[in-house]
């Protein structure tokens, strides 16, 4: 079974459906639809297996997210990614940490699900045209247009962060000591004056609908969010998606999940997951690779 090309290349087909879908349950999901076809294929014909199963998983990653797709105009305020706790390792790959972050993820969800595919596949996976034609049926011409275009369409929206390491320790460490104690002027320090912050609750959880700008105003919503928690509030340093966060406890329990956009020493993005559905995955470290 070891020897199985599935097995070899699990976390990588994981981490494309991850990537095209944003959720861990519905990226677990085509994995396993995608072994269900490997299982029946006759792999004699197979010359090239991670491409073949590359291929596999991008149908049927693309398949759900226009469904999904759908499912999200209905979704109750801000629709984020599901956070993972990932490894040291993704961290130390900028590229992989800078294209699995929730900052990217949201951008991806700007793209249609084919531009989705294509800017995957070529930006982070580094595939052949060819690769990428034959995995979303479509000629290569047409590929490189679609990817042209999700290029430029992400270009124009992504984050440009210099990743100083030490730098975001620090600010990280700050945010979370004002954060737990409530300390406004520890808060504003830390955020930059024009700072954003989206929240996710999936109308379980308590999130605001819309982005909230303004360090004032973020600082503000920290104080009553403290007052209404019923319990102590802290957060605790986490790696998500190879990018700086939090975990937030009250008391002992977990109630959400923040990720970080830094720049210049300051942080210009919150990305606030409240959605319990979405919190299942921050214990056990996910396993990402390209």
């Amino acid at each position: 079974m070891s020897d199985d090309p599935f097995v070899t290349h699990r976390s990588l087909l994981f981490t494309v459906a991850y990537e095209m879908l944003g959720s861990v349950a519905d990226a677990e999901d085509v994995v396993q639809e995608s072994w269900l076809r490997w299982d029946g294929v006759d792999r004699s014909g197979v010359r090239d297996p991670r491409a073949y199963l590359v291929r596999i998983v991008t149908r049927q990653a693309l398949n759900r997210l226009r469904a999904l797709s759908r499912r999200r105009e209905t979704y109750v305020g801000e629709w984020l990614p599901e956070p993972l706790l990932t490894s040291p390792d993704v961290a130390e790959d900028v590229e992989l940490a800078e294209n699995v972050s929730i900052a990217m993820l949201t951008v991806l969800e700007t793209l249609s699900p084919t531009e989705r595919a294509v800017f995957v596949l070529r930006e982070v996976f580094d595939a052949p045209y060819e690769e990428i034609a034959q995995a979303i049926e479509k000629k290569p011409a047409a590929v490189r247009q679609i990817a042209r275009r999700a290029r430029e369409h992400v270009a124009a929206r992504r984050p440009r962060v210099a990743v100083d390491r030490d730098e975001q320790e620090v600010v990280v460490e700050k945010f979370l000591a004002a954060f737990t104690t409530g300390d406004v002027q520890g808060l504003m320090d830390v955020l930059a004056p024009d700072v954003v912050i989206l929240s996710d609750g999936g109308g379980v959880a308590p999130a605001a609908r819309h982005p909230i700008i303004g360090a004032d105003r973020i600082a503000k919503l920290v104080t009553v969010a403290h007052a209404r928690a019923g319990g102590p509030v802290s957060a605790v340093a986490a790696t998500l998606n190879g990018a700086p966060g939090a975990r937030i406890l009250v008391g002992d329990d977990l109630a959400g999940a923040v990720s970080l956009t830094i720049e210049g020493g300051r942080i210009t993005r919150i990305f606030g997951i409240w959605n319990p559905e979405k919190l299942g995955r921050l214990e056990v470290e996910a396993a990402l690779s390209r």
